[in-house]
């Protein structure tokens, strides 16, 4: 089989079969290559847009993940609540339940009270018959001493004494007995109030009848309580029931936003699919749409690295504070900027260049000096505005310098040491306001280090 093949292959092409010959000229690939390139810049300008809106729906589902989990504490404390509302109104049955026995007990209490007074009464009433007896027995004595002349003088005597003090003896026991059954009076009607037996028959009698109040009272405490703890059981079952459908939410949303997740992943390899075409196409020399940006990246950058070696030469800024990347907050600002040590020398060089470059094309967005780590010392002037307190979207959109961009676009402008970059992105312009642009960016070295890098935004 081998040699049947090298002899196929060694042999002329047969009379009358064409032999395949490129039809690709010069012009045709140039024009092949410009449409690849803007079908590339298309891909991944759809891309950008659709990653955009993943990350801000993403974005909108952490924070309805975050109200939710914050929703469902809240729930598991009034299930918490709901708990003890019921323990307590169980408690406070109990407890009612033991004042109605203790009432009860008083009122047995009274009822023996109220028959002790009457004892006392009957008492007293013996007593004032003995005493009006006393004072007839005393008035004969006394009649009888009179007619006995001197010699019953002596005893007439006793007699008065004696039907004196039986008048007193009456006198007290009356007032007793008055006092008795006056306290028998309130007494008895105090039984009534606390009694259940009274109670009872003021329900049957109807409204308007006053007796067992006491009982009517905590029954009606009775009552509510067992209301409350009715209400509190039913609310305790109706947040259960919530409780499981907020966890079904939960799965779906760590589902949704799993899935999100995903989809931003994929939008990532769209995205990088179209920049390095981008990037290929550039690479061939062949002139491109993006061409003119890519060099005037460049271009901003080599002028840039310029400069600052001069000042690191002539002892303007230290090379360590040129490089410094500690960046210190600016207290009240918002969003959040940073001072560095070469933040004076970025103002008063980097304009120069940075607004040249805008004369480029209407297209041009902006061009900026970012260092390895994102951080924007100096914005274009029409970006370089002091901040307004309070008004955080107009400070996103007009107070853009001294702030430190690390997203997944600045990162990689500020980071990348190839000769030129290109990405497509989707820029927040603050109040709800985006634009998907690409972003050339190349390298800005200092004496042989890397600093950072121009980053040049143009839309499409």
């Amino acid at each position: 089989m081998r040699q049947a093949v090298a002899s196929d292959a060694g042999r002329q092409p047969d009379a009358g079969v064409a032999a395949p010959t490129s039809t690709l000229t010069p012009t045709l690939a140039l024009q092949t290559i410009t449409t690849l390139s803007l079908q590339a810049s298309m891909l991944g300008r759809e891309a950008a847009e659709v990653r955009g809106m993943l990350d801000d729906t993403q974005k909108v589902a952490t924070a309805q993940a975050q109200a939710l989990q914050a929703l469902t504490q809240q729930l598991h404390e009034v299930v918490r609540s709901q708990a003890a509302i019921g323990q307590e109104s169980q408690r406070g049955l109990l407890a009612v339940g033991r004042v109605g026995d203790a009432v009860q007990g008083v009122s047995t209490e009274v009822g023996g009270i109220v028959e002790t007074l009457r004892q006392v009464s009957d008492a007293a009433g013996q007593i004032t018959q003995i005493a009006l007896q006393t004072r007839l027995v005393a008035f004969n004595a006394s009649v009888e001493a009179k007619r006995a002349g001197e010699a019953g003088r002596g005893f007439g005597v006793v007699a008065d004494a004696v039907k004196d003090l039986a008048a007193k003896v009456e006198t007290s026991s009356k007032h007793i007995m008055g006092t008795v059954g006056l306290l028998d009076g309130r007494i008895a009607a105090l039984a009534r109030e606390i009694s259940r037996d009274g109670a009872r028959r003021d329900k049957a009698r109807g409204a308007g009848e006053t007796g067992g109040a006491v009982h009517r009272a905590i029954d009606e405490v009775t009552q509510g309580v067992n209301r409350i703890h009715s209400a509190s059981e039913q609310s305790r079952s109706v947040c259960d029931g919530l409780e499981g459908q907020m966890a079904l939410i939960e799965a779906e949303m760590r589902r949704t936003m799993a899935a999100l997740d995903n989809a931003l992943g994929r939008t990532e390899t769209f995205l990088k699919v179209s920049e390095h075409l981008i990037e290929t196409v550039a690479e061939t020399g062949i002139q491109t749409e993006d061409t003119p940006y890519i060099q005037a990246a460049q271009q901003a950058a080599s002028q840039l690295s310029k400069l600052l070696e001069d000042a690191v030469r002539t002892g303007t800024i230290s090379s360590s504070d040129l490089f410094d990347s500690s960046y210190k907050a600016i207290g009240g600002s918002a969003p959040a900027q940073h001072t560095t040590r070469f933040v004076a020398l970025a103002e008063r060089l980097f304009p120069q260049v940075q607004e040249r470059v805008l004369g480029l094309s209407d297209k041009v967005v902006f061009c900026i000096a970012a260092d390895r780590n994102g951080y924007i010392a100096c914005h274009n002037q029409r970006y370089n505005n002091p901040q307004r307190v309070g008004d955080v979207a107009w400070n996103t959109a007009n107070c853009r310098n001294r702030r430190i961009f690390n997203d997944r676009t600045g990162l990689a402008s500020g980071r990348n040491q190839r000769p030129f970059l290109l990405q497509t992105y989707r820029r927040d312009m603050g109040g709800g306001n985006f634009i998907v642009m690409k972003e050339a960016a190349a390298p800005i070295a200092v004496d042989g280090k890397h600093w950072g890098g121009v980053r040049l935004a143009f839309k499409f």
